[in-house]
């Protein structure tokens, strides 16, 4: 230990000696064509700056062996000693750190934060366990509470009464009327339609609006008569259903309330989303928002265009639409009332200091209230100003506007942010008044309270569907021929079936990362085992199902993900092989130098896949990535383009064995997905790269601009829990909200 650190040492006192001469000269001369003068990449080589957090001698290891890509016989020994001491001290070390930056809010963040500036007002949904919707059944057309017979809760709301009555004896066959209310969990952001199929007369409203977003109040008579609307949903939230349905002298009587979701075909709405308790209002802006930045591998907002300012102005003026409809319960008051103009005010000043996450200086208040109020006689009018100005101020579109004076209420930004991407709650801002953010001990200790709030769920949620690519699977489809039965609604499952493991491996176990990729059980609708195999009851549950562990390894196995890397008609190696590399081991590759697309028409029909690809990539130009990439691609060859596991292609075994060349050198042996799966569950480098994942898509900033050794102090960490995510989500949150605040 004592020569390895001796060794390091007179590498580094070396590299310095290099860092102005030869170093800095084979850098000019075999590194910048790739990496750019400065470090900085260049497009179409070598996309990413050159940073990290390898050792002094890991750099040199690196460059030895492997660079330059094409001919890395040309650095080798002691001109490897000397580039990678120049581009340690140059681009490694504290001179080339990267820094935190100044950013807006993203998107999600934008409309999270607006939904969650009106919970202290409209209050916060909670729904317990139960499943399903309350109903109350009446024997007349109308809900008159004297003709209330029964009350209790439906799992769903599929009936088909025919010329019947619900209960002989009870309701007149040809007039009653039924109440459906309570709430409905949507999952993911995005357009969400609502149908109601029924002959019969209805109204149906969600979120509390004051128009029916479906009105079927005059009767169609026809049984197959479906009517809808649309509405924009954050997914992770509870929103207010309510459907009015009645008889009243049609020949016969039907219902079944149903939706599409953003990413599922339409359905009967299943009882797992329906609840029967009341949820408050949710505020939410349709508007439609420019894509984020996603050039550093996580969504961030650093660009202002004309577009995005564009989208913000119109998504405050949506907001304040739906402000001024609720304006009487928001100020707590009525137009009629003395004190209004007063009351809105207030309403106003409270709304101003949650959006800026902080309390308001008497400039403030005069700048972005109490002026338009003053001015204004109508206080509809003062609030519209006084909210459009707020809305567009950096103040609140902005995060990071106090980092060069942080207190605790940067502190209580950070970990709403974090954890939340959202703005501080009630609680948050008392403790940041209060001072109780001190130490680091206090702040995980709220970041660990925080993580039970749904909207920790819903943004861990967002990460894992990031990390694992969900937006490639928005056009799945294979080859009908080849592959019947796949279909959008068996796409909508396994999706579905991914986001359940994940939720079940993070929440309800132990948090546990190795067994992400490590478990052998599918989460299976009946569609799904019917189409992959496995036992089910045939309800709409999702259940477990048990596969050998050479079968199923956790997500690396899943046969969404599968799918997703794969063409219509076969497998790709290359496209799964990438994924592993770039995702779960955390390795970089750069663009390929020529764009060869696979055509497989142009090889023997008799050959597998695997001789394809090998073929395909033989030149030795294609090697200085392939040899990475196919391998861990081959190790999944036993799936084929449907995640379904296989032995022969082509009436040969499939060959799943390969080599595969580590960072440092060394050759790992594996025989099939699951010898991948376990090597990347424990391999510390890969574990490391997770959580710099995990770190961006937080924090919205690199890890590296927090410190050096951040990442192998998170490792450490991580290690030490058992390899927690829950703990390494607080950990992490915890880092960042404490950095230059608390020592």
């Amino acid at each position: 230990m004592k020569n390895l650190t001796a060794l390091i040492t007179l590498f580094a006192f070396a590299a310095g000696v290099y860092a102005a001469g030869k170093g800095e000269q084979i850098y000019s001369q075999h590194c910048v064509e790739c990496h750019g003068k400065n470090g900085q990449g260049v497009k179409g080589k070598y996309d990413e700056a050159l940073s990290g957090d390898h050792s002094l001698e890991r750099l040199i290891r690196i460059i030895h062996k492997t660079m330059p890509e094409e001919t890395p016989e040309k650095v080798r020994d002691a001109d490897a000693r000397a580039v990678a001491g120049f581009v340690f001290n140059q681009f490694y070390t504290q001179s080339g750190r990267p820094r935190i930056e100044l950013s807006r809010l993203t998107v999600r963040q934008f409309r999270e934060a607006v939904a969650d500036l009106f919970v202290p007002v409209f209050g916060e949904g909670r729904v317990d366990q139960r499943r399903g919707l309350k109903s109350e059944w009446y024997a007349a057309r109308s809900q008159d509470r004297k003709k209330l017979v029964r009350e209790r809760v439906d799992k769903k709301v599929s009936y088909q009464f025919g010329t019947n009555s619900p209960e002989e004896g009870k309701f007149q066959a040809d007039r009653f009327a039924v109440e459906w209310s309570g709430a409905v969990l949507a999952e993911d952001t995005g357009w969400y339609d609502f149908i109601v199929q029924s002959e019969n007369g209805f109204q149906l409203k969600v979120n509390h609006m004051e128009t029916p977003l479906v009105d079927g109040y005059v009767a169609t008579g026809d049984p197959k008569s479906k009517r809808g609307g649309r509405i924009f949903l954050l997914g992770g939230r509870t929103y207010s259903i309510d459907l009015d349905w009645f008889k009243y002298k049609d020949k016969s009587a039907s219902v079944q309330l149903r939706w599409k979701s953003p990413h599922g075909e339409e359905e009967i709405i299943p009882s797992r989303f329906l609840y029967p308790d009341r949820v408050p209002t949710v505020v939410v802006t349709s508007q439609s928002f420019p894509p984020d930045d996603a050039s550093v591998g996580y969504e961030r907002g650093v660009s202002v265009s004309a577009a995005w300012d564009e989208a913000v102005t119109y998504g405050a003026l949506e907001i304040i639409d739906s402000v001024l409809e609720h304006l009487d319960h928001l100020s707590r008051s009525r137009v009629t009332d003395g004190d209004r103009k007063k009351k809105v005010q207030e309403f106003c000043r409270q709304f101003t200091a949650r959006a800026f996450r902080r309390p308001l200086s008497e400039e403030l208040r005069r700048s972005y209230i109490d002026r338009f109020f003053d001015e204004e006689k109508s206080p509809e009018v003062a609030l519209k100003k006084s909210m459009l100005l707020t809305l567009k101020s950096p103040r609140f579109l902005y995060l990071g506007l106090n980092n060069q004076n942080p207190d605790a209420h940067t502190v209580a930004e950070r970990l709403a942010f974090g954890l939340w991407d959202s703005v501080p709650d009630r609680s948050l801002t008392v403790q940041a008044e209060r001072g109780q953010f001190a130490n680091h001990n206090q702040i995980r200790s709220r970041a660990q309270q925080m993580l039970k709030n749904p909207r920790a769920r819903a943004k861990l949620r967002a990460f894992f569907e990031h990390w694992l690519e969900f937006e490639r699977g928005e056009d799945l489809a294979k080859d009908p021929k080849l592959y019947p039965g796949f279909d959008k609604a068996l796409v909508a499952d396994l999706r579905s079936s991914l986001n359940h493991f994940l939720e079940e491996v993070v929440w309800q176990g132990d948090g546990d990362y190795r067994k992400l990729l490590l478990g052998n059980e599918v989460l299976m609708s009946a569609r799904m085992a019917k189409f992959y195999g496995g036992k089910h009851s045939g309800g709409e549950a999702f259940e477990k199902v048990s596969f050998a562990k050479n079968q199923r390894s956790g997500v690396l196995t899943h046969p969404y993900l599968l799918a997703q890397f794969a063409y219509p008609s076969t497998t790709s190696p290359i496209h799964r092989g990438v994924f592993v590399t770039r995702n779960m081991l955390g390795r970089s590759l750069k663009p390929p130098p020529n764009a060869t697309e696979f055509k497989d028409s142009d090889f023997d029909p008799n050959l597998t896949m695997r001789e394809k690809v090998a073929k395909l990539t033989k030149p030795a130009s294609c090697q200085n990535c392939h040899a990475v990439i196919n391998p861990l691609g081959f190790s999944l060859e036993n799936y084929d383009a449907v995640g379904r596991f296989r032995t022969k292609e082509n009436r040969k075994p499939i060959d799943a064995s390969s080599e595969y060349p580590t960072q440092s050198g060394k050759k790992v042996r594996l025989h099939g997905a699951h010898d991948l799966a376990k090597y990347a569950a424990h391999d510390p480098g890969a574990q490391k790269a997770f959580i710099e994942k995990l770190f961006h898509h937080v924090v919205k900033q690199p890890i590296r601009a927090y410190g050096d050794g951040l990442v192998d102090e998170l490792h450490r960490k991580f290690t030490s829990s058992n390899c927690n995510i829950r703990e390494l989500l607080v950990e992490i949150v915890t880092a960042s909200a404490a950095y230059g605040v608390v020592k």
